[in-house]
């Protein structure tokens, strides 16, 4: 079991793999956890809570978790 608490790569890729696969997410390539630093941790941790809490989403929500990840998206 991961340690969620723990700023990591690893824990990125977990965390993102696991809203990818419950939002069933199309273009994988998309969100990639490359994409991620630590300084968005706690915001990503975030989401992943809340997502890992619901059963579905709306389309509309489910564009929303999406925005917001981009949001967090590190800068190029």
């Amino acid at each position: 079991m991961l340690n969620l608490t723990e700023k990591s790569s690893e824990n990125v890729e977990y965390m993102i793999e696991q809203i990818k696969e419950k939002l069933k997410v199309i273009n994988i390539g998309a969100i990639k956890p490359s994409h991620f630093d630590g300084e968005m941790y706690e915001e990503l941790r975030d989401i992943y809570e809340h997502v890992m809490k619901k059963d579905t989403f709306s389309p509309r929500e489910m564009q929303a978790i999406v925005e917001e990840l981009g949001n967090l998206r590190k800068e190029s």
